[in-house]
């Protein structure tokens, strides 16, 4: 059976339009990928800026925590989901301020369909790293697969003021738009 997710997700993701300024990313290097990406002409240039900047956020600072962060990547990669959970949990559990262990444990609280987990875990993912997209872009398909359609379209629009050339999310806001919006006459 679901659980539930937390309300405090919902409340969080309403209050992100309001704390989220264009770029809060900690470094000066992530912060000025994240420039970039906003500005991208299209969608190749987004996707090479998105690496870059995936790279730059997978920096714990300790190779110990790198390689757990490796590892539980590796596991998801491979589909094994409960490998990839002990991996990102003792990551979580020894590095809690990594904004990119909490982002990579609640990809794999999804696998398992383990939705309130993963959203708690982007919630802390968003705490420590508000411009991270690929966080509100999770939280968008959370709320898509408990039916807060209005929720989902909050995430994906944040995620476009942040990645304007994802297809992806353009895709879900699309879909979304008649159940959030109304038909238009």
């Amino acid at each position: 059976m679901m659980r539930k997710y937390k309300s405090a997700v919902a409340a969080f993701l309403m209050g992100m339009a309001v704390m989220l300024g264009p770029a809060h990313a900690e470094d000066s290097v992530a912060r000025d990928l994240m420039d970039q990406l906003a500005q991208a002409e299209d969608e190749r240039a987004a996707d090479r800026l998105e690496r870059q900047l995936r790279q730059e956020w997978s920096k714990s600072g300790s190779a110990v925590m790198d390689l757990l962060l490796k590892r539980g990547q590796d596991a998801l990669d491979v589909d094994d989901v409960d490998a990839a959970l002990e991996h990102l949990t003792a990551l979580t559990d020894h590095a809690p301020e990594f904004a990119e262990g909490w982002h990579a444990l609640a990809l794999a609280y999804y696998r398992a369909d383990q939705f309130g987990p993963a959203a708690d875990a982007l919630e802390r993912t968003l705490a420590l790293n508000p411009v991270h997209f690929g966080a509100l872009r999770g939280l968008g398909a959370i709320f898509e697969q408990v039916d807060k359609p209005h929720l989902a379209y909050d995430a994906y629009s944040r995620v476009l003021s942040l990645r304007p050339h994802d297809s992806d999310v353009i895709d879900a806001l699309e879909r979304l738009e008649r159940r959030v919006n109304g038909q238009t006459l």
